[in-house]
């Protein structure tokens, strides 16, 4: 494939767009980041007219394809209404009345425009709801770019320092250093090291943050028992147990991950598939550590918070998400699992050490001789990046686009014959490195 008009749009775009994107992680694209034309179902079509099978699905949101015409159709009539009116409207309390049927922790929502911002108001809740300042997260867990969280997320292991106790690594020039006083670091799904930090500094701990499914950490699952400790151990401390459900919800299942893994937290954060490649986002909580948004005591505010646009696009997309008894996950995790089966397969087949983890709707792949990778210190020793690369190199000439770091998103638009085709260039790829 030739991406020569992409490489010209590049150099165009960083004449005036700081590093000629959008956003910081696109810039690692290989060979160059890719300028598109358009997306249909499966498809994204560039500049240099490739066509390509899209396992990106805008990293995560794009829930039922690109451009679905059920989602713009509505959209666009809704349009009609506003876009942004700064005052209340009727689609705003019913998405909220839908999420909180569907969501175990949603007693009360507030909408937000993004991952990263919901986030912040998350841990501001918790704070106010405790009385208590620091935050424990996980290493290799990602909860946007602010300063407040942006640390350990991929740091190399010398900079990780000691198992028992880490360092909190920055993830960006420019951080605040006040912020790294609020923040303690571990390892996840080691329940015994949480309860013994816990312990030791539980009366300074206002929230524990997860990503209840690391998706940015090769969607490792929790260990048995785990998820559920922590409760218990949420619980007898008052710390506040938040999930970080950007990718994992209505994703994973209609409830999020905390319906599938069955566990609870006090409160969640919501963005990309719930309105289906709309921006919106979500902070979702028990009433009682929602509580002070009711009073007006914790400040969160958002010009574009409630929007019209993206309303109506949620609206739809949950109620397509529950149809036919929530078909459409169920129809994720089954063509999932069938592109999962393949792989496997095919490394078997090719001798390649190949480990999958995670669910169908979102799994990582990794080159790795292990059989686990249940935490990011395992996966950073473990994973042969470079030959994941190699991999994504020759998966891109043969017409597939897969994100970097080895997460694969489905969506509904895929069929079986896109499944097959997807393999057969795994397939050459797997053959050729």
């Amino acid at each position: 494939m030739k991406f020569d008009k992409s490489k010209e749009l590049h150099q165009r775009s960083k004449q005036s767009l700081a590093g000629g994107v959008s956003s910081h992680h696109r810039m690692s694209e290989k060979p160059v980041p890719l300028f598109f034309e358009r997306g249909k179902g499966s498809r994204l079509y560039d500049v240099d007219g490739n066509e390509f099978m899209d396992y990106f699905m805008g990293n995560g949101p794009a829930i039922f394809g690109h451009a679905p015409d059920f989602l713009i159709d509505v959209v666009g009539r809704e349009l009609q209404r506003g876009q942004m009116i700064a005052g209340q409207h009727d689609l705003e309390y019913r998405v909220a009345e839908l999420v909180k049927e569907a969501v175990p922790c949603a007693d009360l929502i507030r909408y937000g425009s993004s991952g990263t911002e919901v986030v912040l108001a998350a841990l501001r809740l918790a704070r106010a709801y405790t009385g208590r300042s620091k935050i424990i997260k996980f290493e290799g867990h990602y909860h946007g770019w602010a300063d407040d969280v942006l640390y350990s997320v991929g740091p190399s292991l010398e900079e990780a320092g000691p198992y028992e106790s880490p360092v909190p690594v920055p993830g960006s020039a420019g951080q605040s250093r006040g912020s790294l006083e609020d923040v303690i670091v571990l390892p996840w799904n080691d329940l015994d090291l949480l309860t013994k930090t816990v312990d030791r500094y539980g009366a300074d701990v206002a929230a524990i943050i997860m990503e209840p499914i690391p998706c940015n950490t090769n969607a490792a699952l929790p260990n048995p028992g785990y998820m559920e400790g922590v409760r218990e151990l949420c619980d007898r401390t008052g710390v506040v147990l938040i999930f970080d459900e950007v990718i994992t919800g209505f994703r994973i299942a209609l409830g999020g991950a905390q319906d599938f893994l069955g566990v609870t937290p006090d409160i969640a954060t919501f963005a990309k598939a719930v309105a289906g490649g709309f921006p919106l986002s979500i902070v979702a909580g028990k009433q009682s550590v929602m509580g002070s948004l009711e009073d007006g005591t914790t400040m969160h505010a958002g010009t574009a918070s409630g929007n019209i646009t993206s309303l109506v696009a949620a609206e739809a997309t949950i109620h397509k998400l529950k149809e036919n008894d929530g078909a459409a996950v169920k129809y994720l995790h089954q063509i999932g699992e069938k592109l999962i089966d393949g792989l496997n397969n095919l490394a078997q087949k090719h001798e390649e050490d190949v480990l999958i983890q995670g669910l169908g709707p979102i799994f990582s792949m990794t080159f790795t001789r292990e059989k686990a990778l249940p935490d990011y210190r395992s996966y950073k020793r473990n994973a042969d990046q470079d030959r994941y690369d190699l991999f994504r190199q020759g998966m891109l000439e043969r017409g597939v686009r897969m994100p970097d770091h080895g997460k694969w998103f489905l969506s509904t638009a895929h069929t079986e014959e896109d499944i097959e085709q997807t393999l057969d260039a795994a397939d050459e790829t797997l053959d050729s490195i």
